[in-house]
């Protein structure tokens, strides 16, 4: 059976499932999917549900392109030279374990509560993230075809080109699909904290209401965005690239 049958298959049973406890639990704080439906209608009607997914989506496209920018700089680095590698280690390793709520109340204290401060407060809780995965990457890359690449006398365009990128694509497409799901969480609480629009005010605005309908209306709007771009973008773009590994044309297909 091919795949979007049976992703099909899958969301509907979710559906059903969801349905049957909502039922069951005949609450109002345990709304069925039509309720959620229903919430969402009337939000895009009113212009409310895309003006908050539109402001959360530009912090998060904002935070992504700066985590993976700086990450893979800083990552493709480390892994290619030890000594910066064993110098930024301990830095790395500080960021990672510093909680994300920590990170976000320091540069709303230090910036103030302004779209830089949300911005640089997502971006500083992805990079170590990335720096890590690149710098794996880095190390990975086969000495042979560089090798090879010197003997043909490429260029440094030619080399990042037709060698590098090639080879850290999978550990970049990595590196990014954790991104997206990391940062979208953590844009809501931010939000939540500090932003007066966005998805995570919303969600926050409601639970002082006790709208469970709305809460969760919100919340799967916004995962289905992801979930778009995860199938639409992401995926393809990383069976094209990756199209001159070995069996990458059998997967795909």
């Amino acid at each position: 059976m091919p795949p979007l049958p049976l992703r099909l298959i899958s969301i509907v049973a979710f559906l059903a499932l969801w349905a049957a406890l909502a039922a069951l639990a005949a609450r109002s704080e345990v709304p069925g999917p039509l309720a959620v439906v229903d919430f969402l209608t009337r939000e895009a009607a009113d212009g409310e549900l895309f003006y908050h997914l539109s402001i959360t989506l530009a912090r998060v496209a904002a935070a992504f392109v700066i985590a993976m920018a700086i990450g893979t700089a800083v990552g493709v680095l480390m892994g290619q030279h030890r000594r910066l590698d064993r110098l930024l280690d301990p830095w790395i390793i500080l960021l990672i374990n510093i909680p994300a709520l920590v990170v976000i109340v320091l540069c709303y204290i230090w910036i103030g509560l302004t779209e830089a401060a949300a911005v640089t407060a997502v971006a500083l809780n992805k990079i170590p993230n990335v720096v890590v995965t690149l710098r794996e990457g880095a190390r990975a890359l086969d000495p042979r075809l560089m090798e090879m690449a010197r003997v043909f006398r490429f260029s440094r365009l030619s080399l990042l080109r037709h060698v590098v990128l090639p080879q850290l694509f999978p550990f970049i497409a990595a590196a990014g699909r954790s991104g997206l799901a990391l940062i979208w969480k953590i844009v809501l609480v931010v939000e939540l904290l500090g932003r007066a629009n966005g998805v995570g005010f919303q969600i926050h605005l409601y639970f002082q209401l006790f709208d469970v309908a709305a809460i969760l209306g919100y919340a799967l709007a916004f995962v289905c965005i992801m979930l778009l771009i995860e199938f639409v973008v992401v995926q393809p773009l990383e069976t094209h690239v990756n199209r001159w590994r070995p069996g990458a044309v059998s997967r795909a297909a």
